[in-house]
């Protein structure tokens, strides 16, 4: 086993790693043990009791976390010109069409999330191979293929994210930076889970949150009570 950095040590020295928290006091723990010369993202790990294999147990969303989640989204809207100012004046990064489907097929992936509209998804759906790997094709269960460009836009610039169960059955999503408040951790991290327990498949059996832990990018996990979530 390798052996703890004394950054871990100390870290470890914290908190109780045989204990269940709460998701304010877990949030104190990771603010308090997290230490970084660059801002850490804060993220939660929440393990279900569903099988992503199977489509009716698939768990995927989006939340607008009320305290955003502390990244600048850059915005790339692939749209028409007579959308194109509507995505401008709401805050758009990159906005247009041919020149960033070419741009794309070319490699060119340098943003956090791409909004189009219906009209314009089969020239998008084309780049399948480039997106879909990167988990940036827009979708329209994720709001990111609409006519509302401007309130997409704005939605992504303003703490909406997307999230969904991966193979193990786990969702991993950041909730914060290790900047923010213990208060502003805890209302993301609650908003989050409170959405992932309304999209409980009918057809999940048995215990559907089965393990919650909180982390930063450099620190240990911290548990989370699931029964608090059950």
């Amino acid at each position: 086993m390798a052996t703890l950095t004394k950054k871990r040590k100390a870290a470890n020295a914290k908190f109780d790693a045989s204990k269940s928290y709460s998701v304010a006091e877990a949030a104190k723990i990771v603010k308090d043990i997290t230490s970084t010369k660059f801002d850490a993202s804060v993220d939660l790990a929440i393990r279900l009791g569903v099988d992503p294999r199977k489509a009716n147990q698939m768990v995927r969303g989006t939340v607008t976390l009320p305290h955003g989640t502390g990244k600048t989204m850059r915005v790339l809207a692939i749209v028409t010109p007579d959308k194109e100012a509507e995505a401008r004046a709401a805050g758009a990064d990159f906005v247009g069409l041919d020149e960033y489907i070419e741009k794309i097929k070319g490699g060119w992936t340098d943003v956090d999330v791409i909004i189009t509209m219906p009209s314009v998804m089969g020239k998008v759906g084309a780049l399948g191979r480039v997106l879909g790997p990167r988990g940036l094709m827009p979708n329209p269960k994720t709001g990111t293929v609409t006519m509302d460009i401007g309130k997409a836009v704005t939605d992504s610039k303003g703490g909406k994210i997307d999230f969904k169960v991966d193979k193990a059955g786990i969702i991993h999503a950041g909730v914060g930076k290790a900047s923010f408040d213990a208060a502003k951790l805890t209302e993301n991290a609650n908003e989050l889970l409170q959405t992932v327990l309304k999209l409980k498949p009918s057809s999940a059996k048995g215990t559907y949150v089965k393990s919650i832990t909180l982390s930063s990018t450099m620190s240990p996990g911290v548990t989370v009570d699931p029964k608090l979530f059950s």
